[in-house]
C-alpha cells in the first residue's frame, strides 16, 4: 500500500502539523507501507502530490486540513484519507457550531458568545456572562491567538488579536478544575488523561508543545464520574457523526465534566495525548498507525460500496 503522508498546509498551525508529519514517517513500517511525505504549502498543489497513493495519511491541522476541504478534494479524487468523513470534520472545525449541536443534545460545555465581526464587540454580554473568559479563534486550533481574560480591560486586545487568526471569535466561560482528554479509537475509548499546565495557569501553547510543559497522565476517576465521561465522550462522537480516531477534551469542576471540544485530527508530536494515551492501552506508535490507516480505508471503501450500490 502507498502511503502519503500529509502535512504542513497553510494554516496558522503549519509548524505542528510538520511535527506531526514528520514523527508518523519515522513510525511508518516500511516493511509495510511505500511511505510518501506530501508536505503542502498551496492548495493547488494538492491534486498533483496525491497522485498514485492508495490512501493520504492526513497530518494536517487547522483550515484547509482538518476543516474538510482536504477531505472533500480526496473526495472527489476517489482517494481513501484517514480520520472523519467531510461533514464531521467540518461541523467539529467550527467551534461555536459543534458546542450547539452538542448543548441540544443536553452534552454539558461552557457557556459562549460567538462574534463574525470586530463591529459586534459587546463588552457588556461579557460582564454579564462573567470572568474569567477563554477568547479564541472560532475555527483555530492548538491555542494560537487564545487567551485567558480577567477583565474587561483586556477583553479588547484578545479579541482583536483572535481576529488576526480567523474571521469569528468565540469568548468562553473559563472553567477552573481539572482537565481531562479522552482518545477514541475505532469505536474504543483510551485511557483518559489528565492534563496539568507546568507553568501557565490553563493548557496554552507552549504547555502542549514544550518539553516538560504540562504534567500528562493517566488518571483513575471515581467510578460514577468515570461512567458519566465516557458515555459523554462517545456520545460527542455520535452526535457530531466522528469516526476513526479522535480526542474530546473536557473539563471537570465540582464532578460535573463540560466538553470544551472535539478534535477530529489531533495532535501526533511527541508531546501529543493521543498517543499516549495509546501507549497507555498498550498500543505502540506504530500500531496505533496500523490501526488508524487500516480503519480509514475500511471506512471510506465501505463508503464508496454503499454510494456505488445506490447508483
Amino acid at each position: 500500500m502507498k502511503v502519503g503522508v500529509i502535512m504542513g498546509g497553510i494554516s496558522s498551525e503549519r509548524e505542528v502539523s510538520l511535527k506531526t508529519g514528520e514523527v508518523i514517517l519515522a513510525h511508518l513500517d516500511r516493511e509495510k507501507y511505500d511511505v510518501k511525505p506530501i508536505a503542502i504549502t498551496k492548495r493547488e498543489e494538492l491534486i498533483d502530490k496525491v497522485k498514485g497513493i492508495d490512501i493520504a495519511l492526513l497530518a494536517l491541522h487547522g483550515s484547509y486540513g482538518e476543516d474538510g476541504t482536504v477531505q472533500g478534494a480526496l473526495e472527489t479524487l476517489g482517494i481513501p484519507y484517514t480520520g472523519s468523513g467531510v461533514l464531521s470534520s467540518s461541523i467539529c472545525m467550527d467551534k461555536d457550531l459543534s458546542k450547539k449541536l452538542l448543548r441540544a443534545e443536553g452534552i454539558s460545555t461552557p457557556d459562549w458568545v460567538c462574534w463574525n465581526s470586530i463591529e459586534e464587540y459587546d463588552p457588556e454580554a461579557i460582564g454579564r456572562m462573567g470572568y474569567p473568559v477563554i477568547v479564541k479563534p472560532n475555527s483555530g486550533g492548538s491555542s494560537i491567538g487564545t487567551e485567558l481574560v480577567t477583565d474587561e480591560n483586556a477583553l479588547h486586545k484578545a479579541v482583536q488579536e483572535a481576529f488576526r487568526w480567523d474571521e469569528s471569535v468565540m469568548i468562553e466561560s473559563y472553567i477552573k478544575g481539572e482537565e481531562i482528554t479522552c482518545s477514541i479509537l475505532d469505536g474504543e475509548l483510551l485511557p483518559i488523561i489528565g492534563i496539568r499546565s507546568a507553568q501557565s495557569e490553563w493548557f496554552d501553547y507552549q504547555a502542549k508543545y514544550v518539553d516538560g510543559g504540562a504534567e500528562e497522565q493517566v488518571i483513575t476517576l471515581p467510578t460514577k464520574l468515570d461512567e458519566r465521561v465516557r458515555s459523554m465522550a462517545m456520545n460527542c462522537f455520535k452526535v457530531l457523526k466522528c469516526s476513526v480516531y479522535g480526542r474530546v477534551d473536557m473539563m471537570i469542576r465540582d464532578g460535573i465534566p463540560y466538553v470544551l471540544e472535539v478534535n477530529t485530527l489531533p495532535g501526533m508530536t511527541t508531546n501529543s495525548l493521543l498517543p499516549k494515551s495509546a501507549k497507555a492501552a498498550g498500543i505502540p506508535f506504530s500500531e496505533l498507525l496500523d490501526r488508524i490507516i487500516a480503519c480509514s480505508w475500511e471506512e471510506r471503501t465501505k463508503k464508496r460500496g454503499e454510494m456505488n450500490n445506490v447508483e
